[in-house]
């Protein structure tokens, strides 16, 4: 977003945290399952409601800016993150995509055991994304990338932060569901776990057969999975495997 220059006041800012600080408890309602309208929140109240969160962030990514220079770095960075946008965003129940570094991470609005079911598929699309990446870089002879998926399902706050009076402002999610998704993410992919984490109570929400694609994970006291999407993976063998 394109800042438009204040002048710092330092009175001002005196008032606004008053305002933040000095705000009640009360304005913090509970929603269950349903994501309010945006244009409900202001910089004094929130919500509560029950999401399941995504992350999916590139493994060990400063090795890369030691392998290629920073034009070469930006198609992979470009590729990757528009891409998982993609295919978060033709979920139909993901409302809230976030790009931080090399990291993309959604909030989902997933009120069925249905929908849990569809969230996991869309984790396997971007597992397969990876390897088409990856099949599409190595032709140009371009460093292959790694990433970890994390999912879980919980209740988060939802906030507006920013600065009033300007039109710089985010919708921000915080709790344990965000917390532990990122976690989950950042311990995937490594150390011999799988590409895909998801937390117990995901796990208890999939269908019999999703939840048999996955594996206990005692090191990260999670379920993991590899599980790509087999469309996708038809692609891959026809045109990648050597």
């Amino acid at each position: 977003m394109e800042t438009k220059h204040i002048n710092y006041n330092f009175e001002r800012s005196l008032e606004r945290i008053d305002d933040i600080i000095d705000s009640t408890d009360n304005n913090y309602e509970e929603k269950g399952n349903n994501i309010p309208p945006r244009d409900n929140l202001t910089f004094t109240n929130g919500f509560y409601v029950d999401v399941s969160a995504i992350f999916v962030d590139i493994r060990d990514s400063f090795s890369l800016s030691e392998i290629h220079r920073r034009p070469t770095l930006a198609k992979i960075y470009r590729s990757f993150i528009s891409e998982v946008v993609a295919i978060m965003n033709g979920n139909k129940t993901c409302n809230e995509i976030n790009i931080i570094g090399d990291c993309v991470s959604g909030i989902f609005a997933t009120k069925t055991k249905t929908d849990i079911d569809e969230l996991f598929s869309t984790a396997a699309r971007i597992n397969s994304l990876i390897k088409t990446i990856n099949c599409k870089l190595s032709k140009k002879n371009i460093q292959n990338i790694k990433v970890g998926i994390g999912i879980d399902y919980g209740r988060a706050l939802m906030i507006k932060a920013g600065y009033k009076g300007s039109e710089i402002n985010e919708i921000v999610w915080m709790g344990d569901v965000v917390n532990n998704a990122s976690k989950l993410c950042d311990n995937a992919n490594r150390w011999h776990s799988q590409k895909i984490l998801i937390s117990s109570t995901i796990y208890d929400n999939l269908n019999e057969h999703n939840k048999g694609l996955f594996n206990w994970n005692s090191r990260n006291q999670c379920y993991g999975t590899d599980a790509i999407n087999s469309l996708m993976e038809e692609w891959w063998k026809e045109n990648c495997r050597e």
